[in-house]
């Protein structure tokens, strides 16, 4: 389900230029509205489901419609989020809460390399790493010529 921002618990991150939110949304989705200083996804539609915007809300304003495998209908979730695990609280309708604990890195923080560790001639753009035409059955990767 996508994310949206409860108005009556945003800050806009203290009226900065640019909130948590929208820093890290992947998509572009979520933005600052400059009069009320609060944020909003501007088109759910859109949202790719990631909840990296739930998770790093520092006033716990953006929500998110949890899937019904695992939120019934009715009940609410909410993320908690600490430096290295993310804790989730599902709150029923009948008032019982269950929490889920989960880590939010493997690694030290700063010790992610981009390769993951592959070690290529040392260039991501290398064709080496383009299987497309491979995978796909493709004589080619097409491209549009500039």
């Amino acid at each position: 389900m996508p994310s949206y921002v409860n108005p009556d618990k945003c800050d806009g991150c203290k009226a900065l230029d640019k909130t948590a939110c929208q820093h890290i949304c992947p998509n572009d989705l979520m933005v600052l509205n400059k009069e009320t200083m609060k944020a909003f996804n501007r088109d759910v539609s859109m949202c790719w489901e990631c909840y990296n915007c739930v998770k790093i809300c520092p006033t716990q304003a953006v929500e998110v419609r949890g899937y019904a495998d695992f939120v019934p209908l009715g009940a609410s979730v909410t993320p908690l989020r600490s430096t290295d695990s993310i804790m989730w609280t599902v709150k029923f309708r009948n008032g019982n809460l269950k929490r889920f604990k989960f880590p939010i890195r493997t690694t030290a923080e700063g010790s992610a390399v981009p390769d993951g560790g592959w070690k290529s001639d040392g260039d991501l753009n290398s064709p080496a790493l383009f299987t497309e035409p491979a995978s796909l059955g493709l004589p080619a990767v097409y491209s549009i010529k500039h």
